[in-house]
């Protein structure tokens, strides 16, 4: 038996799919052995683990922009780590990487699945949220998108998790004339003003959105919108004429049964000139190195601040993706797993 048929580690792979809100026996957690790579190949020791909103569509069958998982494949999403044996010249042992390969301690593939990153930029953990994907979105959403210019004022709701927090500060950057975000608890109110600069914030649970929004915000100018519902339908209202949204999710649609009559005011994109624009990050793909270089530069100098809430070990990768609809994380919710934790600090 070689060194590499005797490395073991969790997987989580798909047991069911759900039908309303997920639970954890939608999931089979189990240890398997890493593969050996092949010809072309690298073998990968992940050190984080992403769990994001978007993964629950995709445990589903419905057509939707991306394929759904395959119930009985071990859960796809994205990880970073390092390569401990490569069959690639291109790939040197010991590089850091990032993959979509999920949910697993092992990730052996091609070695065009994989990315490498600068760790110079940041820690391992940065490249799932502030220098990743959420942190690209962030970005995308509020540089392309929605075009922030100076004095807008500037909404934000899920503004406390690991998209909606970067894209405030981004606003800001961006000369932001008021940013307001929405949250879940008294304590994300706080982390929003006290920690993350917003100038204003509230906690949706304290009343009805509309009213809220025209407490703490009044007309704004464009609306980042990771909620959507009830969220999606204040906001038009408060819109100033010629506003933008950049709709980046409606986590509060993802675990219905049937979708949700659409907000009842759509009528006033028309005589506020509105737009309303959908965006996926995979569009901007194009954008990386600019956006890297311009938050890495901004996470050095404490323009922007990226929290992140841990949930130790693979084999409880369900719970922490099961935590994002209860709202039990502040920023990025990652899995840190046994490589990160032998590691630590240096990870």
């Amino acid at each position: 038996m070689t060194a590499v048929e005797q490395r073991e580690g969790w997987t989580v792979r798909l047991a069911r799919r759900p039908v309303g809100p997920p639970s954890a026996d939608c999931f089979e957690v189990g240890v398997e052995p890493a593969a050996a790579p092949g010809p072309g190949e690298v073998l990968v020791e992940n050190y984080f683990l992403s769990v994001d909103p978007y993964m629950r569509g995709r445990m589903s069958d419905a057509k939707s922009y991306a394929a759904p998982y395959e119930v009985g494949a071990i859960m796809l999403g994205g990880a970073v780590g390092r390569v401990v044996e490569s069959r690639d010249a291109g790939l040197a042992v010991g590089t850091s990487v990032v993959h979509d390969l999920g949910w697993r301690d092992w990730a052996t593939g091609p070695a065009s699945a994989f990315r490498s990153v600068d760790v110079g930029l940041g820690p391992l953990s940065a490249f799932l949220g502030a220098l990743g994907m959420t942190g690209l979105t962030a970005y995308a959403g509020i540089v392309d998108v929605a075009d922030v210019r100076p004095g807008d004022t500037v909404y934000v709701s899920g503004a406390a998790g690991a998209v909606g927090g970067i894209a405030g500060q981004i606003a800001r950057i961006r000369g932001a004339g008021r940013v307001v975000g929405s949250a879940g608890s008294a304590e994300k109110v706080s982390y929003l003003i006290d920690d993350l600069g917003f100038d204003d914030a509230f906690n949706y649970r304290d009343g009805t959105i509309k009213e809220l929004l025209r407490r703490h915000a009044g007309k704004i100018d464009v609306f980042f919108d990771n909620v959507g519902g009830e969220q999606l339908e204040a906001a038009v209202s408060a819109m100033n004429p010629f506003g933008r949204i950049a709709s980046c999710g409606a986590i509060s649609n993802y675990n219905q049964g049937t979708p949700p009559p659409g907000p009842r005011n759509l009528g006033m994109l028309t005589g506020k000139r509105l737009t309303l624009r959908g965006f996926l990050v995979g569009d901007y793909e194009h954008r990386r190195g600019e956006f890297e270089r311009a938050v890495s530069s901004w996470l050095a100098d404490g323009r922007v601040r990226a929290a992140e809430t841990f949930v130790e070990g693979v084999e409880n990768t369900p719970d922490a993706f099961l935590g994002l609809f209860t709202g039990r994380n502040t920023g990025k919710m990652v899995v840190r797993a046994a490589a990160a934790v032998r590691e630590a600090p240096t990870a």
